[in-house]
């Protein structure tokens, strides 16, 4: 809250315009309006982290979005500062300016013009960019939230592979990662993605992790709903990283009630059309270094496989891709970051670059020979918003070329 309550003072005292007393009345009170309705679910948080666990079942994932909208005032914060820092420069600047010249009674002003229709008070300037911000900042905010709760989109790509058997040609593979049941996506929305799911027809769906959100209270709805998940292979899946937070063996035991195959640094076998494809999974880590490889999961995987089958690989993490590349798996699938929940198309930068190099979509190594899919995923972690990385399955057809 110290950032903001700084901010709000700040602007308290520079943005109201002294020459127009009521106006400026209505500033003040809407300032103050909007950093209390900023700041009160902060004091809700601050009682959970002092009398019991800031994760967990209670209605404290509901101040979610406050927590995107939060991000709006961090950022101005910082955008505040920088303009401060800006001006302080400049004065530096025209204090030595003037000491050069010989006016240490007077400091040279640098402005951006001298053109008067393009000079702005800096209170004019002020006000313009603060209204302009929450005007653009709130409307991306509250895209991002509804992208945050939307159904996810289906990504539909072909992957080919040289060395992909004849009877595997033309398989659909059905990808699934970062459900995060829990308290931002309920029973009601996970019917309707098994239903979307099973409208896709796949042969086999596979799923990396993330199922449940923190807590077990979550895994009989998604028993409830994912039992009614179809594909006439079955569906393949592996833990990730909230699972274990949930209670891992819980999990396990909710997956295989909905009638899933569980891997656990272990493989699956299944011969299709005279073609034997391996689907080797392995386990969450349960650490927190970045692009972990994983090399031992990944090997007790592979020596439980036959050599002569096809073999992709379902990891959480997208890092185990720099194992599974040089032991010639042709396809690794993973999730994990979401995308990064927020994405800046014209840079092309994610905030999942702080965490991974594989963030999202689909990456080659050796002419295609082996492949990455990272998924967007489909559920939030902490802040419900997704700002222009909508939630995904991702239905895969498997080509020999």
């Amino acid at each position: 809250m110290a950032p903001q309550a700084l901010l709000y003072l700040y602007l308290r005292e520079r943005l109201p315009h002294p020459d127009r007393p009521r106006q400026a009345r209505i500033v003040k009170a809407a300032l103050a309006i909007v950093f209390v309705l900023f700041n009160v679910p902060w004091l809700v948080v601050a009682h959970r982290i002092m009398y019991g666990t800031i994760w967990g079942i209670s209605w404290i994932p509901a101040i979610g979005p406050w927590v995107a909208w939060q991000l709006l005032g961090w950022v101005f914060c910082g955008l505040v500062v920088f303009y401060l820092g800006t001006k302080a420069v400049l004065w530096v600047v025209g204090r030595i300016e003037s000491w050069r010249l010989g006016h240490v009674d007077r400091v040279v002003n640098f402005e951006l013009s001298h053109a008067p229709a393009v000079q702005l008070s800096r209170r004019r300037f002020l006000a313009r960019a603060t209204y302009a911000y929450a005007t653009a900042g709130a409307t991306l905010s509250t895209y991002g939230i509804w992208s945050a709760y939307r159904m996810p989109l289906v990504t539909r790509r072909t992957l080919t592979f040289a060395n992909l058997p004849p009877g595997l040609d033309g398989l659909t593979v059905l990808h699934i990662s970062d459900l995060h049941a829990g308290a931002h996506l309920g029973e009601e929305k996970m019917r309707d993605i098994v239903a979307q799911a099973n409208d896709l027809q796949p042969d086999l769906i596979l799923q990396t992790g993330d199922m449940i959100d923190f807590s077990t209270s979550f895994i009989r709805p998604y028993v409830r709903t994912f039992r009614d998940l179809k594909a006439p292979l079955g569906c393949v899946t592996v833990l990730g990283n909230h699972d274990h937070y949930a209670g891992a063996l819980d999990v396990i035991r909710g997956v295989q009630d909905a009638g899933q195959i569980y891997l656990q640094n272990d493989s699956h076998v299944i011969e299709r059309n005279g073609a034997t494809l391996a689907l080797l999974g392995i386990d969450d880590p349960g650490n927190w270094r970045a692009d972990d490889p994983q090399d031992a999961y990944v090997d007790r995987a592979i020596a439980t496989a036959p050599p002569e089958a096809f073999r992709i690989l379902l990891a959480h993490r997208p890092g185990a891709w720099d194992s599974a590349a040089p032991r010639g798996i042709p396809l690794t699938l993973a999730g994990h970051i979401h995308g990064g929940q927020i994405y800046l198309p014209i840079l092309g930068w994610s905030a999942g670059r702080l965490i991974t190099k594989y963030v999202m979509g689909h990456f080659q190594r050796d002419g295609g020979a082996t492949q990455l899919y990272v998924s967007r995923g489909i559920g939030v972690v902490g802040v419900p918003i997704r700002i222009f990385v909508p939630p995904e399955v991702a239905l895969f057809t498997l080509r020999r070329g």
